[in-house]
């Protein structure tokens, strides 16, 4: 069968997405060739009937495919993506998921004619919720957008943007994200254990209800805004603990600096 996607690197995200894909019938295992070097993470890609060798070498020397994902750390990304310098006629789409990473750097390796895509997902992409946020070069038809964006829903939600300047602004807000929120559900249950509850106990209900209220947010018609007015009754307990978080915008200014301080660590990073 011929080759559609090569995935260069089976860590938790590209496997992740990889095995995304082929659950939701995105692509074949037997179009998709993977190159990791780590035996024990090659096997997991042959496990789910893909092909699978060490080095990019391997690939067969007729072989044009539609797509190389690039899921390696940014530290490697110059090293990992030479190796498939001799895809970058113009035939072969490149699409990468690494944090911080240009496009430029990619057209830098692989010359003027690679069509490049650069694509932040998140952490709950392992789990088919997460949020992928992609920036194209000019060079990347329509049918290969339209298919990256297919691909990449089978783990989550994608949209796209067209100055890549703000990939730093999707870095801060739903790339590093998902952590703010797991330290909302730590504080949440800290501070239900001090109000006397067990610690498992203190766990389910922080946990449950950060799910419920973001699940609810996803599929309401109303703004978040009015969501919590729904639930805030005047003078009552929710207005009570609102008035603490919200008082002098205090919540919001915070997150805030939290956000502009994870751009401005992106910008720098990029550099």
């Amino acid at each position: 069968m011929t080759i559609r996607l090569v995935l260069a690197g089976c860590g938790n995200m590209g496997y992740a997405m990889l095995s995304g894909w082929l659950k939701s019938a995105k692509l074949e295992p037997q179009a998709v060739f993977v190159v990791e070097p780590n035996a024990e993470l090659r096997q997991r890609a042959e496990h789910l009937g893909c092909r699978a060798a060490a080095e990019a070498t391997a690939i067969p020397a007729d072989a044009v495919p539609d797509l190389v994902v690039i899921a390696v750390k940014p530290q490697v990304i110059r090293e990992v993506t030479a190796h498939y310098k001799r895809f970058g006629d113009g035939r072969t789409s490149f699409l990468s998921i690494a944090a911080g990473t240009p496009v430029a750097t990619f057209e830098d390796v692989l010359g003027e004619l690679a069509p490049v895509i650069r694509c932040m997902p998140n952490t709950p992409a392992a789990i088919g919720k997460g949020m992928m946020v992609v920036f194209s070069n000019p060079l990347v038809s329509d049918d290969v957008r339209r298919f990256v964006v297919e691909l990449l829903s089978a783990s989550g939600v994608v949209t796209t943007i067209d100055d890549e300047g703000l990939m730093d602004a999707v870095t801060a807000v739903s790339g590093s994200g998902p952590a703010y929120i797991f330290h909302f559900i730590e504080a949440l249950t800290i501070a239900a254990e001090k109000a006397g509850l067990p610690a498992e106990t203190a766990k389910l209900l922080a946990m449950q209800t950060v799910f419920g209220a973001a699940s609810l947010a996803a599929e309401a018609d109303e703004e978040p805004g009015v969501l919590r007015q729904q639930v805030t009754s005047p003078n009552g307990t929710t207005a009570a603990a609102l008035a603490v978080l919200m008082g002098g915008d205090r919540l919001t200014k915070l997150v805030t600096e939290a956000v502009e301080a994870a751009r401005l660590r992106s910008i720098e990073l990029g550099k």
